[in-house]
């Protein structure tokens, strides 16, 4: 991963949904989005809301045009197939992972003039568009459906901390980005595509180089891809780091009978 995408991903200043498109154009070898789809999107849903001036109209009819007339509701999932991660492909299938939605829908809203942002509402991303000083619609990216106060209040209340004082947070760039490959490397771990998911655990060690756990996940994408010398390392590291960790109990049992193995052989 080279240091001028690296910087890329770590700006605050760029445009989310670009940052997302360069790691696309990375993760996936090929301009994987014409501008023109995500033009279409947003003028389309100019169109819709250009004429409303109540901000709180303005809002509730853009959600409308997008999870009912671009069909952007759905349904929520334990697994999301590659081709969710993948703009065009999401786009034109209408099956978009979550984090990728909720940055395709901020960048829509914004364009359409509503000042909409990604906050942490435990335990998932969600939108917030800003209505007034004292109004403000959050909804789940995926189903389209918005919490009340009192959902709210619930959900915030599992924070640790005086709950007076917690604040719902915009989401820092660099946290979507993460949450954005972490996801898409398990999607290529369960469709077999080792090498893809080796560049998501790249791009992860690159933000985070000491990271145990995506040490552990590169070491058995290694494993799977044969290259089972810096496997063993980096299953060594996780051991080493990650001691009291169910999966460094069994990894360490592994690594002790391949050391074995090979003193026995030679």
């Amino acid at each position: 991963m080279n240091d001028l995408l690296l910087s890329e991903i770590k700006s605050e200043k760029n445009e989310l949904l670009q940052t997302f498109l360069l790691l696309e154009t990375h993760i996936f070898a090929q301009q994987s989005t014409k501008q023109s789809e995500l033009d279409e999107l947003v003028t389309y849903c100019q169109a819709a809301t250009d004429d409303i001036t109540d901000a709180i109209e303005r809002a509730e009819v853009l959600i409308n045009a997008l999870f009912v007339d671009q069909l952007f509701i759905d349904n929520q999932r334990s697994n999301w197939p590659v081709i969710a991660y993948k703009t065009s492909s999401a786009l034109a299938h209408k099956l978009i992972s979550p984090t990728l939605k909720a940055v395709l829908i901020a960048h829509v809203a914004n364009a359409c003039g509503c000042q909409t942002d990604i906050v942490f509402v435990p335990e998932k991303a969600m939108l917030r568009i800003v209505c007034d000083d004292n109004y403000a619609i959050i909804f789940d990216p995926v189903t389209g459906e918005s919490l009340n106060w009192h959902e709210l209040d619930v959900r915030m209340s599992e924070l640790a901390g005086d709950p007076f004082e917690i604040t719902l947070d915009k989401m820092k760039q660099e946290s979507l980005v993460l949450e954005h490959i972490r996801a898409l490397k398990a999607a290529f771990i369960k469709e077999q595509s080792y090498d893809n998911a080796l560049k998501c655990v790249d791009m992860l060690l690159a933000l985070n180089p000491n990271d145990p756990f995506e040490r552990r996940d590169r070491g058995f994408l290694l494993h799977q891809l044969d290259c089972f010398k810096v496997a063993y390392d980096d299953y060594q590291y996780f051991v080493e780091q990650c001691p009291k960790d169910p999966a460094a109990q069994l990894l360490k049992l592994q690594l002790e009978k391949i050391s074995i193995a090979k003193t026995i052989l030679h």
